[in-house]
């Protein structure tokens, strides 16, 4: 039977209700924020394990590189296996591992440790293409930009508590908080989605012909691709810009806290309030055209880094204006495919979001070694190359779109 077929003979999906979308935000927040923890804390880790600025760089890049890994392995499921099956075993994995980095005592266990957290870290994208075939596709951009704030959230609680715990108790005791935080996530994931009805799946094709087709569908959706690259880009930058800042500020030239980084994180609000709004205006105007204005914006932001960024106050107006508009680039980007059939939206996910960490690792790479040469400059001219390059690949899409 074709997709189609299939589509057309499956129940209609249930919808969620305002408190489910809700409760996914926050589901969605807590896993997210495991890969965040280190950002404020990452001289301190460093120092606690003596390893040098370029070297500790390696935590978050081969997290994030295992994070891709792992949605090319395992995202694809979501098409065949039940989204809560999935979502529940995967969370419970990410637990285990939480409580290995909290136990760590060498760098090498540490670092493992990460990397597999990362590998098993799916949910927060399973979660997504779950909510898009249970949402009318005139609210897609609003309920997408809702789950992308409890992203912005789980990043915001990770940095702004990580700074804070670091200080006062050590950056051990971070991680203690994010397990005793997974652990509760694990308890009530089975409450916070509700059991599926039958929906378009990939039932008949082995795990190998599963995998395989992602790579056919990524092909035939240029809109995607294109997407995923802007995306990989936009999230290198980001990545970049908060290790960077957070090696800068509590280096001994300016001599800042982590628990400053760590509170300098809040501007991140701006983004939770934003996003949905500017996630309902996308649904009014159209993606590509609500990405291209965002990423004016944000290039505009990142350009005042390097005159503004000496002082804990002054660097707060660039970060602002980034973190405002930063996320619709991503929201935007994912609505140019989560609208299309809901059998295939998951495998799409997989390629967009593998494109993501990819740049994700690349910036966490970048971030920490550029900073390492070439100081706080090189750091700010590399982000405004990569923030002119999401402006520049934004335009192209609108103009490829026939």
């Amino acid at each position: 039977m074709r997709a189609s077929d299939q589509a057309a003979a499956a129940p209609t999906p249930s919808t969620l209700t305002r408190a489910q979308e809700l409760a996914l935000a926050v589901t969605v927040a807590v896993v997210t924020a495991n890969a965040y923890y280190i950002h404020p804390i990452i001289g301190e880790v460093a120092d606690s394990f003596a390893v040098g600025d370029a070297r500790i760089g390696i935590v978050p890049a081969l997290n994030q590189l295992a994070l891709a890994l792992g949605i090319s392995l395992l995202l694809p499921l979501g098409d065949r296996y039940s989204n809560k099956a999935l979502c529940i075993l995967f969370v419970a994995a990410q637990t285990l591992f939480m409580l290995g980095m909290a136990l760590a005592e060498s760098f090498a266990l540490f670092t493992l440790f990460s990397t597999l957290l990362g590998f098993v870290t799916i949910a927060p994208y399973l979660i997504p293409a779950f909510a898009s075939k249970r949402v009318a596709p005139e609210r897609l951009g609003q309920v997408t930009a809702l789950l992308t704030a409890g992203v912005i959230l789980g990043i915001l609680v990770a940095r702004l508590g990580a700074g804070f715990v670091a200080a006062q108790f050590g950056w051990r005791a971070v991680y203690w908080c994010a397990f005793a935080l997974m652990a509760g996530a694990t308890l009530l994931l089975p409450l916070s989605l509700r059991a599926e009805r039958a929906e378009p799946k990939s039932a008949q094709a082995s795990y190998g012909a599963l995998l395989v087709s992602v790579f056919a569908l990524a092909r035939a959706n240029r809109d995607m691709l294109i997407s995923g690259v802007i995306q990989g880009l936009n999230f290198a930058g980001f990545t970049a810009v908060w290790l960077a800042l957070a090696l800068h500020l509590t280096s001994p030239a300016l001599g800042y806290g982590v628990d400053t980084v760590g509170t300098l994180a809040a501007i991140a609000i701006v983004s939770i309030l934003a996003t949905p709004r500017l996630g309902r205006w996308a649904d009014t105007v159209g993606p590509r055209r609500a990405r291209i204005a965002a990423a004016v914006v944000q290039l505009a932001g990142i350009a005042l880094l390097y005159p503004l960024g000496w002082n804990v106050w002054t660097v707060i107006v660039p970060l602002f204006i980034s973190n405002l508009v930063g996320p619709t680039i991503d929201v935007t980007g994912r609505m140019t495919f989560l609208a299309l059939e809901p059998a295939i939206r998951t495998r799409l996910t997989t390629s967009y979001i593998v494109l993501m960490f990819l740049g994700g690792a690349l910036g966490s790479i970048a971030g920490t070694a550029v900073y390492d040469v070439a100081g706080w400059a090189g750091t700010c001219a590399m982000l405004t190359a990569m923030s002119l390059g999401v402006v520049l690949l934004s335009l192209y899409a609108r103009l490829d779109r026939p």
